[in-house]
């Protein structure tokens, strides 16, 4: 009967599967509220999106969300002042994944390409938007292999050194950023025209079996006053949340996501001279642990015949999150701004390049700045966009080219003055944050028995010269020898060193 004769361990493989791009256009008509005056032409239209329910289906996923609002314009009235509206626009995406099955990990994300809005009548417009979808499907598969044998004493195991990220656990939390914001004292407030919301400043924490997150929520607002003055205020929310991680330490490499799942803006009716704020978003963590492997690659015995089942997955080998800052200091005459009050400006970077490089990656891209303007006190606004190219080298020691290479930009500061020369004094301080994953082909044993003792034909010594792709492990194997011996009588300083036509004298073992 055949015995098992080996020690086991797990290890938990978080393998892609499957990842997929894809954009998604959304369309539909709005009527203006009737509280509002006709439009006469739209200014801008601004949106958040909120993602509200992500499913795994059988060889599918499936994302709903909505993007929230706001739609300033032009009114078509005697005094034409700039008017706002909001209203959410619905969509729902579904992708094909062919590997997609209940129990797989979903990462998505759903960026805002563009947003788009047409007149249809005084009373009505229509917006278009296009987003896109990149959905990332993992397998967190449970792998059982052999670590070391006892029983067999001639046994003889080809080992490698390696590092793996293993998967400790995942988690998730509901946190909420609520704050009331104050505007200026002199302003009674008319409506709310633009509200953006970046995150900021993320930490995490280990402590006692929990993840520990905090940032910032900065939230911008763009309002009119009652006596038609544009106005513009910022305001810092702290957000902060806890995931529960059994077994998790300091050591240990922490993926921490904010995703907005839904957000409130409305006038504070306790507070005068005060706008209520209330972001809902879903924290997740994965939380990745180091270890160092001697992994058994193959083995033989001498004297017995061995049996194993021999499994090859695809393991994250290296998971590095690197971060760095891009400085953009630049001053641009822009003609249309001389003369003119900024109201508030928008940054939206977009990396159209990444080149990894000898221990360091290049990042390029092209920022589009658009700038809300007009003359102060006056009811008028314009909107003037602009091109920025940059470029950031990040040091990465020891990357490769097949790695790969995730990467979040935010937007940590941002100062624009009007110079007395009218040039505008442009200061961007871009965080950027490289999620940088190296995978590898593993082969695990899984299964090990002895089955009944080997009959072979006995020699003393056999005369054996080596062929293209030998290795003394591969020699000694195949005649039942050991490396140890060959080296030993054929007096090899370096077992790694043999050449084609070498003569080897192979003893064996009795």
């Amino acid at each position: 009967m055949a015995d098992e004769v080996a020690d086991k361990e797990k290890l938990c493989v978080n393998q892609l599967i499957a990842s997929k791009i894809d954009s998604l256009m959304v369309e539909e008509d709005f009527v203006v509220p009737d509280v509002k005056p006709d439009i006469l032409n739209t200014i801008s239209t601004n949106g958040t999106v909120c993602i509200e329910k992500k499913e795994i289906l059988d060889g599918k996923i499936k994302i709903e969300g909505k993007i929230e609002m706001y739609i300033m314009y032009m009114a078509d009235e005697e005094k034409a002042g700039v008017r706002s509206f909001h209203t959410t626009l619905d969509f729902v995406k579904t992708m094909e994944l062919e590997k997609a099955k209940e129990g797989n990990r979903l990462e998505a994300k759903v960026n805002l390409k563009s947003l788009e809005c047409r007149v249809l009548n005084g009373r009505k417009v229509n917006v278009k938007g296009v987003l896109e979808v990149e959905a990332k499907l993992f397998s967190n598969e449970e792998i059982e292999f052999m670590k070391d044998l006892n029983t067999v004493k001639d046994i003889q195991l080809l080992r490698e050194d390696m590092t793996v990220s293993s998967l400790l656990g995942t988690g998730n939390s509901r946190v909420y950023a609520k704050d009331t914001i104050m505007i200026d004292n002199i302003d009674e407030l008319a409506e709310v025209m633009k509200v953006k919301v970046a995150i900021q400043n993320k930490e995490t924490k280990i402590s006692y079996n929990k993840v520990l997150t905090k940032a910032d929520a900065i939230v911008t607002m763009l309002y009119l006053s009652t006596d038609n003055r544009i106005n513009c205020v910022s305001s810092s929310i702290p957000v902060m949340g806890f995931i529960d991680m059994p077994n998790v330490i300091d050591e240990n490499l922490c993926e921490v996501n904010y995703e907005i799942k839904n957000m409130l803006v409305k006038p504070n009716s306790i507070e005068e001279h005060s706008v209520y704020v209330e972001i809902e978003m879903e924290l997740s963590c994965n939380v990745y642990e180091t270890k160092a492997l001697n992994m058994i690659q193959d083995l033989y015995s001498p004297t017995v015949n061995l049996m194993y089942g021999q499994k090859t997955i695809r393991a994250t080998a290296e998971k590095q999150i690197l971060q760095d800052v891009c400085n953009i200091r630049e001053k641009q005459v822009i003609p249309e701004l001389q003369n003119q009050k900024i109201y508030d400006v928008d940054v939206c970077p977009n990396i159209q390049k990444q080149t990894i490089l000898k221990d360091k990656i290049l990042c390029e891209g092209e920022m589009e700045i658009t700038f809300f303007y007009g003359i102060e006190n006056s009811p008028r606004m314009q909107m003037k966009k602009v091109q920025l190219s940059f470029q950031q080298s990040i040091a990465c020691k020891d990357i490769t080219q097949s790695a790969s290479i995730d990467t979040n930009i935010e937007i940590e500061n941002q100062d624009f003055v009007i110079l007395p020369d009218e040039s505008i004094d442009i200061k961007i301080d871009m965080g950027i944050e490289m999620h940088i994953t190296r995978e590898q082909n593993v082969s695990v044993i899984q299964e090990i028995q002895i089955t009944e003792d080997r009959q072979d034909e006995k020699y003393s010594m056999i005369i054996y010269f080596v062929k293209p792709g030998d290795t003394l492990w591969k020699i000694a194997k195949r005649f039942k020898s050991t490396v140890d011996r060959i080296t030993c009588v054929n007096e090899i300083a370096d077992e790694n060193k043999i050449n084609v036509g070498e003569q080897l004298f192979i003893p064996m073992v009795r």
